[in-house]
């Protein structure tokens, strides 16, 4: 997605924050948001950094996003470290003490919580990254991080609602 706006596609996207963490919570616990940050899980941290950029800073948001998915997923850092995060944003060109201290602000927190619970209630969303157009949702797993072909034809099968299930039962690698 980062790749298809950055290259001028005429796509309406708003990035929408989903906690995995909160998605394996068992029924009747806290939610994640609700908890002390110490046992919020790794993934809470992330997107409260990401709401903070998305919200303040929206100009450099595609630029925070996609370096903190590369700490996580290039370089294997684990993103409930707050240094991780902080070296992230600055390498989007943020200060990372005015972020985190956005990111911590309580309406952050309830900025997830609404997202979030949108998306499960909504969409029914289990996982990232779901793509949702008008009233239909679909997780999907692109093997190649820049495929801007792929995701046109993704964004074109939201509007087939008669292809309900797509999934390879081996991965060509």
């Amino acid at each position: 997605m980062a790749a298809a706006v950055r290259g001028g596609a005429d796509l309406d996207v708003r990035f929408v924050a989903f906690s995995l963490d909160q998605i394996h919570v068992p029924e009747g616990e806290p939610p994640v948001w609700t908890r002390d940050p110490a046992d919020r899980g790794s993934g809470v941290a992330a997107l409260c950094t990401g709401i903070a950029v998305r919200d303040h800073f929206p100009e450099q948001f595609l630029a925070a996003h996609l370096e903190l998915f590369a700490a996580r997923h290039d370089r294997g850092a684990q993103l409930a470290d707050p240094a991780v995060l902080g070296d992230a944003v600055a390498r989007a060109g943020l200060d990372p003490d005015a972020v985190a201290r956005l990111a911590g602000l309580p309406e952050t927190l309830e900025t997830l919580a609404r997202e979030h619970t949108e998306m499960v209630q909504g969409y029914e969303v289990f996982g990232v990254p779901t793509f949702v157009a008008g009233t239909e949702a679909a997780f999907v797993r692109f093997m190649e991080r820049e495929d801007v072909t792929s995701l046109e034809r993704v964004l074109d099968l939201l509007d087939r609602p008669e292809i309900n299930e797509f999934k390879r039962t081996r991965v060509p690698r």
